[in-house]
């Protein structure tokens, strides 16, 4: 277990800091960035929680709202799994290749997988598409939106570490996974939205829109 007895330690008042690895770095080095951006998605995640918290699961006459249970008893244990496994994949990016411990568990295809498997689920109940969805709503939806948005800027510093490094610097199921997972985002939210009966706000092309 990780035994944390001081955090300030004033070794990255210069602006360096080390890897996990043991190599120093500084702290805009890409890989740095990549497992910073995991650090923000989780936390972005950890505030969807807090929003699904804040949701009531009663109404004022007191009855229940079912809708309510169903989406946190759905939801809930998900997303804090996805936490725990962007702390493992932050961790395995925070060693140069070739150096993460052999003891080190990562993830692998099943978790990838099963991020396909639950949007397919979600997917079976919601209607197509027919415009883009404007990143809006409810303070839980649109949180979503944004832990959405991160993941995918996570992915995209993945890419640009490997086009600096090579492609052994980010293993091809973490990429795999970091795509999987801003489309579960969306179709998470989209799958929420509608289970609590709200309105997704469509993109209107220039020429349609009203501008009375």
């Amino acid at each position: 277990m990780v035994r944390i007895t001081k955090v300030h330690t004033g070794r990255g008042d210069g602006g360096e800091t080390d890897l996990a690895s043991g190599e120093r770095v500084s702290k805009a080095d890409a890989r740095v960035d990549l497992y910073g951006t995991f650090d923000e998605l989780n936390a972005v995640i950890g505030m969807v929680q807090a929003e699904l918290g804040r949701i009531e699961t009663h109404h004022e006459d007191g009855g229940a709202r079912a809708t309510v249970r169903n989406v946190k008893r759905s939801m809930v244990p998900k997303l804090a799994l996805i936490q725990q496994e962007l702390f493992d994949i932050g961790g395995e990016c925070a060693f140069q290749p070739g150096q993460v411990p052999e003891a080190m568990t990562v993830i692998g295809q099943d978790q990838s997988d099963r991020l396909c498997a639950e949007m397919d689920a979600w997917t079976e109940s919601l209607t197509p598409l027919e415009s883009f969805i404007l990143p809006t709503g409810s303070p839980l939806i649109s949180t979503m939106h944004l832990a959405r948005t991160v993941a995918r800027r996570a992915e995209r510093g993945a890419m640009r570490l490997r086009e600096l490094e090579g492609g052994e610097a980010v293993r091809d199921i973490v990429i795999e996974y970091l795509n999987r997972l801003s489309d579960w985002l969306f179709v998470s939210l989209r799958w929420i939205a509608m289970t609590l009966g709200e309105d997704e706000t469509l993109w209107v092309p220039l020429g349609k829109r009203n501008l009375d």
